[in-house]
């Protein structure tokens, strides 16, 4: 029986949880696959890639810190990884080309529509201007929310980023980058924690009253306990606050779709990984 081959590469790599969430879906789908970590040398993406290509491999996943080297490496870049300047997912076509597509954002909407939080017409908060939040903005802007602010800690990095997808905006989106210091007397239905800073306890310095009564809070990163932007949005009123397993979860659906062309369910998964 042939099987074939897929993996996440990066570095560490040893906590990620993707293998689960594939195994699981090449299990639900019936597909003769595997998929595997796969620790590659800082100074050795590259050539950890090509070994796995030349060896049959038919795909990767691609975490910390390789997004930017995978961008550079593909041949074909899909248009929602060239809005985002990152790849997540590389496929590997017959003819030798490899693909480079990102499925961040994607995976990040489908998160919160599944936790009905409507997008539309929304004031929203994203906290951040890395990589990370630069590969969610496009999705985000296309639910057409009312506003969305993008905050830093360096502002110009933030005035950047939105007028880098201003294009992109709605007439009726507002859409604005700022400094810390600037959210003060701003209100949000939904802010998004787009730094890894939570995961180290540590936060921006954020006015007490920026959610909106019954908002909304959503951490990017996710850890066995809740983050410290989780902690910090219960004890400020949020209605519902939210970690990554999920945006994991279904940026990894559909990194399967791209592969196998069958969109597996995600629902019996989101259960069993709480």
């Amino acid at each position: 029986m042939h099987i074939d081959h897929y993996a996440v590469i990066g570095n560490p790599i040893a906590h990620s949880k993707s293998p689960q969430i594939h195994t699981h879906f090449a299990e639900q789908t019936v597909q003769d696959m595997d998929y595997v970590r796969l620790l590659a040398p800082l100074d050795g993406f590259q050539q950890t890639v090509f070994d796995f290509h030349t060896t049959g491999g038919r795909g990767l996943n691609v975490t910390v810190p390789f997004k930017l080297e995978a961008y550079q490496l593909a041949d074909i870049i899909s248009p929602r990884a060239q809005r985002a300047g990152a790849v997540n997912t590389l496929i590997f076509h017959p003819d030798g080309r490899i693909e480079g597509d990102n499925t961040d954002g994607i995976g990040l909407v489908r998160d919160l529509l599944y936790h009905h939080v409507t997008l539309q017409d929304a004031d929203i908060l994203i906290l951040g201007a890395g990589g990370a939040v630069r590969g969610v903005l496009a999705p985000l802007l296309s639910e057409h929310p009312a506003s969305l602010v993008i905050a830093n800690r360096t502002a110009d990095k933030a005035v950047q980023l939105a007028q880098d997808f201003s294009d992109l905006c709605a007439p009726r989106t507002r859409l604005h980058g700022c400094g810390y210091a600037d959210l003060s007397g701003q209100t949000f239905d939904i802010i998004v924690n787009g730094t890894s800073a939570s995961l180290s306890g540590e936060l921006p310095p954020l006015p007490d009253d920026l959610l909106k009564p019954g908002g909304l809070a959503y951490d990017m990163a996710y850890g066995s306990e809740p983050t410290a932007f989780q902690r910090w949005a219960q004890a400020h009123g949020a209605s519902l606050a939210l970690d990554g397993l999920g945006m994991l979860i279904e940026q990894a659906a559909e990194s399967f779709y791209l592969w196998r062309g069958i969109r597996p369910d995600t629902q019996t998964l989101r259960i069993s990984m709480r």
